[in-house]
């Protein structure tokens, strides 16, 4: 029932405690109402087990040159709480190796930068990518793999497209999400899921024969490996890099 202005007027000069009731009555409605949805990330996040940050923001543990494992790492810096790549060194991996996982973190680079994020890599290969596939970071815009979807940024390199639009300019921060369970695998930037394939498949398999990966059997094949940032010689940056292990 509403109320006019007039009748409360009224009632408040007769002197009743209607006002302090009403107070009190919406104080325990608030105490009794349900929370509203988290703000936290964790909270909105799916399914699996808890979030393991994978870069601590002070040092490089837990991550080696993949070429030289147990030695410590060249190349790479933590600058500012930020993992960057100062000199050389070669492609950055983790110590552990992963099976089904999501992994979210935020890339940055330079003009006409390169790098980009390889998982399920052999730890036996000679090199990371001829073992694991690629989610590319790139300046799209100056970068000449700029000019072909398959190799811009957010592609699963040389093999799935992404669509245009969606990258920021070199210098400024990108959000990439990487899903990678059983066969199943998506790309996402900046919030929009950018790319999505099944490992293995009729079609990723032609798609593999049409790439530089044609010669490379043990591509894509790996069911757990590491997961490296790749050094292709230019300064790129990584921040808020963490991992979440999927049943």
């Amino acid at each position: 029932m509403v109320r006019t202005r007039s009748g409360f007027a009224g009632l408040i000069a007769a002197g009743t405690l209607l006002v302090p009731l009403l107070l009190g009555g919406c104080r325990r409605a608030a105490a009794n109402a349900s929370p509203g949805p988290s703000a936290s990330p964790a909270a909105a996040s799916s399914a699996g087990g808890p979030w393991t940050v994978l870069f601590d923001g002070t040092s490089l543990a837990g991550w080696h040159n993949f070429a030289t494992p147990g030695a410590p790492a060249q190349g790479w810096s933590a600058i500012n709480g930020v993992l960057t790549r100062t000199g050389e060194g070669g492609d950055l991996a983790t110590d552990r190796e992963y099976e089904n996982f999501e992994l979210e973190l935020e890339w940055k680079v330079g003009p006409r930068g390169n790098s980009g994020v390889i998982y399920r890599i052999d730890p036996t290969a000679e090199v990371t990518y001829s073992s694991g596939p690629e989610m590319q970071v790139l300046d799209n815009d100056r970068h000449p793999d700029g000019r072909n979807p398959l190799t811009s940024a957010g592609a699963n390199y040389a093999l799935h497209a992404p669509p245009a639009g969606v990258v920021k300019a070199a210098t400024l921060w990108n959000a990439a999400r990487l899903v990678v369970n059983g066969r199943h695998v998506e790309h996402w930037l900046n919030g929009v899921k950018v790319v999505e394939y099944e490992l293995g498949s009729a079609d990723w398999e032609a798609r593999r024969r049409l790439s530089k990966f044609a010669t490379s059997e043990r591509y894509g094949r790996a069911p757990r490996g590491l997961i490296a940032l790749q050094d292709h010689g230019d300064r790129v940056e990584y921040r808020n890099i963490r991992l979440k292990e999927l049943p």
